[in-house]
């Protein structure tokens, strides 16, 4: 169900929503939920607790109900016993009495314009390993289509949002969610992006056609629920990019998901055919209470990665992290190409300090390129018009004079063997006095 809009004035958030207003300003506040006695509160770490002192009023509490239903123009009464709002960034839920034990309970939920999930702190809290969020970020990089997966509340849509902030500054995004909470624009400014709204007019199924004639590079959907996956399967198929979420907790249960969302209208090997044809990542996200003191902390993280992929009429599940640990397995073939063909040679990323490797030069038809080049985690080979560069965020340190795009690729494809010839060589020797001057620090790093 699509909730109507709430417009409220800038300062009048005191008026509006009275004693629970300093929640509201409070952007470590994630969730206020009321249930008749006590309001119950979460924060950004993830720890729920009682507001102690508030004590809300049956009058407040009226006001309140009577105060959303005027402004979305909905009744409110035991034949209508569910009442849903929403603004720029809160999404309101009333229920009433009559199916509540005789009380009325209210959620307030924020989703603020903002990623609370940054690297630092998915390292420092155990949320993931360094090789698991450099894993994922190259995925996106790859463009590969991921869907994140857990229980409700598991936290899906806030590890979505971190990870669509790699997708590559130049390709267009169109968003498809009911309620405002990916807030694409804003956490990525200067993007191409598209933000479409379901409601009455246009349900999830219409939205995605729609978004397929915008000439979308990737297209976000905010959850997978319904049949509509069959149309975002049929859009992956077309080549659009894509990442959403849905509810399972399991990931090798995505497929089996799927196919129960679509129905009967499609034969179910066909389908489960395409998902291991068009979906490449499945990430789950768990969330626990970390002790039993009472304290309510929550802890959120990682528990599982795997590649979906089809080879030779076989379908196959290659799982990358399991329990929270990294597998070590070996990454498919046709899945290691995809990376190979963004410029990723190592997708697990660098596991120490950054390496520098001079660079003799390489005579190509074309290309006469010397210098050397830095090699971390945010390096990665790019096409820049008929340019070819290596490089990293920090700008690059190689190019060619390529006149061509053929004869640059063949210069740099000389490039990326001589650079991978080097490393092996300095992985073998580990000799930070040599003439090269480059030392190895990790088993891995970007190429």
């Amino acid at each position: 169900m699509a909730e109507e809009y709430i417009q409220i004035e800038a300062g009048a958030s005191q008026e509006y929503f009275g004693p629970l207003s300093r929640y509201i300003e409070d952007d470590d506040v994630t969730d206020i939920d009321y249930n008749g006695h006590e309001v119950w509160l979460t924060d950004s770490s993830n720890t729920r607790y009682i507001a102690r002192g508030l004590d809300l009023s049956d009058e407040f509490v009226e006001q309140f109900t009577r105060r959303v239903s005027n402004d979305v123009s909905k009744p409110f009464h035991k034949m209508s016993p569910v009442l849903e709002a929403e603004t720029d960034t809160l999404r309101i839920t009333i229920v009433h009495e009559s199916v509540c034990q005789g009380m009325r309970c209210f959620c307030i939920r924020k989703s603020l314009p903002s990623v609370r999930l940054t690297e630092e702190n998915a390292l420092s809290s155990g949320y993931a390993s360094k090789e698991m969020l450099e894993f994922l970020k190259n995925c996106i990089r790859s463009r590969m289509n991921v869907v994140f997966a857990g229980n409700p509340g598991a936290g899906k849509t806030e590890c979505a949002k971190f990870f669509s902030q790699y997708i590559p500054a130049h390709d267009r995004v169109i968003t498809i969610e009911d309620n405002p909470e990916w807030h694409y624009r804003k956490l990525n400014p200067g993007k191409d992006c598209v933000e479409m709204k379901i409601g009455k007019s246009m349900d999830y199924t219409d939205a995605i056609k729609t978004c397929l004639r915008l000439n979308p590079a990737w297209m976000v959907l905010s959850e997978a629920r319904s049949t509509e996956v069959r149309y975002l399967l049929e859009g992956f198929s077309t080549g659009v990019r894509g990442i959403t979420t849905l509810h399972t907790d399991d990931v090798r249960k995505i497929p089996d998901r799927v196919v129960n969302m679509i129905g009967q209208d499609v034969a179910a090997d066909r389908i489960e055919n395409d998902v291991y044809s068009f979906i490449d990542v499945g990430v789950l996200i768990k969330r626990k209470v970390s002790d039993e003191t009472g304290s309510g902390k929550v802890r959120r993280y990682i528990d599982e990665i795997c590649l979906f992929s089809r080879e030779g009429k076989k379908n196959k599940v290659t799982m990358i992290a399991e329990d929270g640990m990294m597998t070590g397995n070996d990454i498919p073939d046709c899945m290691m190409k995809k990376f190979n063909d963004a410029g990723i040679f190592h997708p697990f990323g660098f596991t120490g300090e950054p390496v520098k490797i001079p660079m003799n030069r390489v005579e190509g038809k074309c290309a006469n390129i010397t210098g050397f080049l830095k090699v971390d985690e945010s390096g990665y080979v790019a096409e820049t018009g008929r340019e070819y560069r290596v490089h990293d965020r920090m700008g690059s340190d190689m190019e060619s004079d390529a006149v061509s795009k053929d004869e640059s690729e063949k210069a740099m494809e000389e490039v990326r063997q001589e650079m991978l010839r080097f490393m092996e060589k300095v992985g073998k020797e580990l000799d930070s006095g040599s003439e090269t001057g480059a030392t190895y620090c990790g088993r891995q790093a970007y190429i």
